[in-house]
């Protein structure tokens, strides 16, 4: 093993919005057609957390592998805007809610929007300025016409951020000229008022209340290799494809409809229950988000996490740095010792709230490679396991596992193990776990809590 010095660049973002409770600040991290029915929809609510794979009356074939991206730097999806069209790549993040695009010259984008030359484009006369802990953009409000070239076959009106100004938040070479917010309106910016893209596309057309993903991360492909940094996926909008997953969907509830966020009642690292209070798991929320690549843990659980791992992993010394995300360790291409490291197990609450069930989450997923530009004859890799000052945020590198369904009609998100994975060791699984009910209500109360 070798450990290289990392040249550091931080292509996760962290928005600054306002807390409830506390009254301190939010840091949040951001790393094909055919018509739809409602019968695509998801089927209505169970009374379990399950649901069996079945026919869907819709083909979503144009919809697969309609994503693009590099490991580390997000997933995007080709979008239509304006009057001709203007072809984008835009960035898919659930962890946010305003569409914005770069619309001014910028060194790392090689296209950008042209309002100019859209005779659709109309301005709303409002600015919008968006800080991160590492960076901003800012811009102008407006609407145009938006498709999207291998999705549902509408076109609608939409609200769209025209950055005109940035500093830290394009990556260089990552081929995304925006980002296509897929949260609720109460994160929107400026304020909830601006309607964000997914309730415009469902006020103005017959497209169901859900989308899914999958995220097809390098480490899940035969013939794997850590030099190749090119991932895939596919975004399905107003349903659910079965080609997708294998076994059974689950789901927990969207705790509430804000971020998506949802309530983790336990975490164990090689089968060993952290065994801390789940209110940890949570404060100050629990969200699931597509635009963060890593798996973002409080500290108090971070730290306990990486002690789990480190004694799990003890045949083989690993510098700190490594650990804080701060070095690559590096084996000789094909050799990675995967065995040595263990299975991260996240317990979510079911529907049934007096069970859970278990989403485990293996070292092909929080070992992320890098691209070492030293040398083509080795396998490196990044820690993508970080800490949160703002609560968990089960990021890219969780969701690249499975196939994950944001019921938004019925208020929860379904995981299934996802087709595009090469490890038999995925695996989801339900327990009867009846302090769920307990993690909810001391969840729900946190904000008058005094112990965190």
């Amino acid at each position: 093993m070798r450990v290289p010095r990392l040249l550091l660049y931080s292509w996760t973002l962290l928005a600054l919005l306002p807390v409830p409770c506390s009254g301190a600040v939010l840091l949040r991290v951001p790393l094909r057609q055919g018509p739809l029915s409602q019968t695509a929809g998801p089927r209505g609510p169970s009374s379990s957390s399950r649901t069996r794979r079945g026919a869907s009356a819709v083909n979503f074939v144009n919809m697969i592998d309609n994503l693009r991206g590099k490991s580390g730097q997000g997933y995007y999806i080709e979008m239509a805007v304006g009057s001709p069209p203007q072809k984008l790549n835009i960035l898919v993040d659930t962890g946010s809610s305003n569409f914005a695009v770069g619309a001014a010259a910028h060194p790392f984008l090689h296209r950008y929007y042209h309002r100019s030359l859209s005779s659709s484009y109309r301005d709303l006369g409002r600015s919008v300025y968006v800080p991160y802990t590492q960076g901003r953009w800012e811009g102008e409000l407006g609407t145009d016409l938006l498709s999207i070239p291998h999705g549902p076959n509408v076109s609608l009106r939409a609200n769209i951020a025209a950055i005109t100004q940035s500093d830290r938040f394009f990556i260089n070479g990552s081929n995304w000229e925006g980002i296509l917010g897929l949260a609720y309106a109460e994160i929107a910016r400026p304020d909830e008022t601006l309607e964000p893209f997914f309730d415009s596309l469902l006020r103005q057309t017959s497209v169901p209340d859900v989308f899914s993903l999958q995220l097809c991360g390098v480490g899940f492909t035969q013939n794997y290799s850590a030099g190749s940094s090119t991932v895939g996926g596919s975004m399905v909008i107003g349903g659910i494809d079965p080609s997708l997953y294998v076994g059974e969907l689950w789901y927990t509830p969207i705790r509430r409809e804000w971020y998506y966020e949802v309530i983790i009642v336990r975490i164990e690292v090689n089968g060993q229950d952290l065994n801390m209070d789940c209110k940890e798991y949570n404060y100050d929320k629990s969200i699931v988000d597509s635009g963060t690549t890593n798996l973002r843990l409080p500290r108090k659980v971070f730290q306990a996490a990486v002690k789990a791992i480190e004694a799990a992993s003890s045949t083989e010394q690993f510098p700190s740095g490594f650990w804080l995300g701060e070095q690559l360790v590096c084996w000789q291409v094909g050799t990675t010792p995967w065995h040595i490291f263990p299975v991260i197990s996240l317990y979510l609450m079911s529907e049934n709230r007096n069970q859970s069930f278990r989403i485990s989450i293996l070292p092909q997923q929080y070992l992320r490679p890098v691209e070492d530009v030293a040398s083509a004859q080795e396998d490196c890799y990044k820690f993508a396991v970080s800490q949160s000052s703002t609560g968990t945020v089960m990021g890219a590198v969780i969701m690249e596992g499975f196939y994950v369904v944001f019921d938004r009609e019925h208020k929860r998100i379904g995981f299934a193990v996802s087709t595009c994975h090469a490890y038999s060791q995925i695996s989801l699984s339900h327990t009867q776990l009846w302090l769920a009910f307990i993690c909810e209500w001391l969840h729900v109360n946190l904000c008058i809590s005094k112990h965190f």
